[in-house]
């Protein structure tokens, strides 16, 4: 049973990011492929959903399956910038200075390769 935290922020993408929703079955080999070329990625652990942050306005003409590019008129739940652990909403690849934004070619790539590696 998830329990309300009033840590969790809820953030409207499209101003300082889009996000790349996707489920953790697919960003799990995803993050592995992009490894240190990954930004920020948000992990829900109860919901089985990650999410990139991608520079806004990136990713709006995806058509991947399984994957969501949330943007203006999206919201998101944004944990604080300390929990980086489970259970629940958590950072998986912290958000920093030198994490932020994970390049949206990169991306698209990783999962479209994670998805052709999960049909097989």
């Amino acid at each position: 049973m998830c329990s309300y935290n009033p840590e969790v922020r809820t953030v409207p993408a499209g101003r300082w990011w889009n996000a790349v929703r996707v489920p953790v079955a697919l960003g799990t080999p995803a993050l592995k492929s992009l490894g240190d070329a990954s930004g920020a990625v948000i992990k829900d652990g109860y919901g089985g959903i990650m999410y990139w942050l991608v520079p806004p306005g990136a990713a709006t003409d995806w058509r991947l399956t399984d994957v969501q590019v949330l943007g203006p008129g999206s919201h998101v739940a944004v944990p604080p910038l300390r929990r980086t652990t489970g259970p629940g909403l958590y950072w998986r690849v912290p958000l920093s200075q030198d994490r932020y934004w994970t390049d949206p070619e990169r991306l698209r790539a990783a999962l479209t390769d994670a998805a052709v590696a999960s049909a097989l």
